[in-house]
This record gives C-alpha cells, structure tokens and sequence, in this order.
C-alpha cells in the first residue's frame, strides 16, 4: 500500500471503453490537501452509466471511478481535517473528472469532505452513499416547500432503487403515508417493509396521461423522469411539491403547464453533485438521525471491487435493489 493500491480504472482503448481493476501508482494521484485510505464505496445509477461508458460520465481516460467513499484520513494539508478523521465524499465531479472512490486510497480538496457524523459506522454510510444522501435532500427539499404528513399521501417512484428505498424509510419515519411505485412485484414485501403503505405498478404511470389529472399526491421524491414525472406533476394536489433527482425514465418532461399556475404544484430540482457545504453537512446529520438504520441491513448488500463492473450493468437494468456497497479492501 505504502508505493501503490487497487483501482477499478476504467480505460479507453482503439475507441472501445471497458473496466478493469489495477494496481496503480500512488504518484497518479491529483496533488490535493487530504489523503484518505479507503473503507467503502457503492454504486449508484451514475456509476453504473460511467463503468459501462453509457451515459459518457466520465471525461478523461483513465479513470479510477467511483462517485463517492468513505475512509480515514491519513494525511492532511488543511486544518479542517486531521490524521484519523473517517471523511465522506459525494459528488464534486469525483470519479467523472477527478479520480474517484472505487479505489484504496483516494487524495481530495478539504472542501469536498464531510466528517462522519456520530452514529453512523463507515459501512452504515457507503450503505446510504450518494443514492442516499440525495434522498434525503430530496425530503429536506420537500420540507422547505411545506409538505407535511397530514396533508396526504406521499409518492416515491423507483421506489426499490437506492434513492427510492432509502426515501420511503425516512419518510415513514418521519410520520407520512408512503405511496412506492416500481417495476417490480415481487419487491411488495420489501417496500412494505421499509414503510410503503401501499404499492402501485410504475407502469400506470408511464403512458401519456392528462395535463392536469385527478389530485392525489401532498408531495412526491422521483428518480425517473420522464412521463412519469410528467404525471407525477400532473397528480399532484394543490401547493403540492415533486423532487426530482434522476433521470432513469428519460432526460425530458412532456409536461403542461397547468399544475403550477392551477394548482400552485412546486417542482424541486435535486442536485446532490455540487450541493453546497452547509445543506450537504445537515443532509448528513439528518440521515443519522432519521433514518432507520436497522432498515439498511434489508437493503443492503456487500461486494468486492472486482463485482463493480457486472453491478454496473445490472443497476441499469434495475435488477440492482436498495444499495450495492463495495469493501475497496476485499
């Protein structure tokens, strides 16, 4: 470890992107304030378009992707952070333009670091990752615009994915009826399970609906985009909020403008990549105390760095449920 570590690099090569992992050289790493040795990763949906080149993520060749970790510091230019500190990353363009945390050692600006709140273990946080810290920002986001438990039913799509799943436990926790749309049948028990009250098919919502539908939804955390987003909006009751932080249905909103000039309907954009450093600190503190951790155990599971390019493609095909954490050290 003291001259070199293992990375998964993804590499470009006679035109053709593939994954592999390697031993690298710790002189490869970029010239930032802190380094860190790496605990955990995980894989979210934007790793899975970066190892498989499908959503051209990353930006330059080689890679050592990853788009956030958790580990000790074990060296450190700035006073912010110190030897033995356990640091979080998400985001900052980690793993797309500056090498990233599917990787044993990791060199970052002090700026893009989180301390690792009290509560939560090293694995606990890979567990949530970048999947769900969005979530969370996702609910603080409908907290800001005012959506409370007794104004109704609160839907989350792509409910059996990472941001999903951990979007229905905070949610349930925090008091509000969960409605989970999803793909999946067979993932009604573990919805349930982590607080759904009901499921719906995702399916009655990815068909052209109408521009303004029948009210249902206080508020709603989406992952998918698209049509469904779409209907979403369109479903949403009056002063109602949507948070919208993914793209899996599609990168447009074939949307009308009725519910936000009838209805007062709130949309909320969801960046979790440059969230700025107090909003992501509180993200954080509010994921130790508001989500269930208990309710990790059943979305999540462990993998080595070598499995990292097969759960890339399989998050993609949304055969990948709740959280996928990588041990960089297996």
């Amino acid at each position: 470890m003291a001259e070199g570590f293992k990375a998964l690099l993804v590499e470009e090569t006679d035109g053709k992107v593939g994954a592999r992992v390697a031993d690298v050289a710790m002189a490869e790493l970029p010239a930032n304030e802190v380094s860190v040795r790496v605990s955990y990763s995980t894989v979210n949906y934007k790793d899975g378009l970066a190892v498989t080149n499908k959503g051209k993520i990353i930006r330059k060749f080689p890679m050592a992707a990853g788009i956030d970790f958790v580990g000790t510091v074990t060296d450190s230019q700035s006073p912010d952070f110190k030897t033995g500190d356990k640091v979080i990353l998400n985001g900052w363009g980690v793993g797309e333009r500056f090498w990233g945390g599917f990787a044993q050692v990791a060199r970052a600006k002090a700026s893009w670091l989180v301390k690792l709140p009290a509560g939560l273990s090293e694995k606990q946080a890979m567990a949530i990752g970048t999947a769900g810290y969005t979530a969370m920002l996702c609910v603080m986001g409908l907290e800001d615009a005012g959506v409370k438990p007794a104004q109704g039913e609160v839907l989350v799509t792509g409910a059996a994915g990472g941001v999903g799943s951990v979007a229905i436990a905070i949610l349930k926790k925090l008091g509000f009826t969960v409605v989970a749309s999803t793909g999946r049948a067979s993932e009604e028990g573990y919805l349930k399970s982590l607080g759904a009250s009901a499921i719906i098919d995702r399916n009655t919502l990815s068909a052209p609906g109408k521009p303004l539908d029948a009210e249902r939804w206080a508020g709603a955390v989406d992952s998918v985009a698209g049509q469904t987003l779409a209907n979403v909006i369109s479903q949403t009751r009056y002063l109602g909020a949507v948070a919208a932080c993914g793209l899996a249905g599609g990168n447009t909103v074939p949307a009308s403008v009725f519910p936000f000039i009838l209805r007062g309907v709130k949309l909320i954009g969801i960046d979790s990549v440059m969230c700025p450093l107090p909003r992501r600190q509180q993200a954080w503190q509010r994921l130790a105390q508001d989500l269930p951790l208990e309710k990790l155990d059943a979305m999540t599971t462990v993998h080595g760095l070598g499995e990292v390019p097969r759960l890339a493609e399989d998050i993609l095909a949304g055969k990948v449920r709740g959280r996928a954490v990588i041990d960089v050290n297996a």
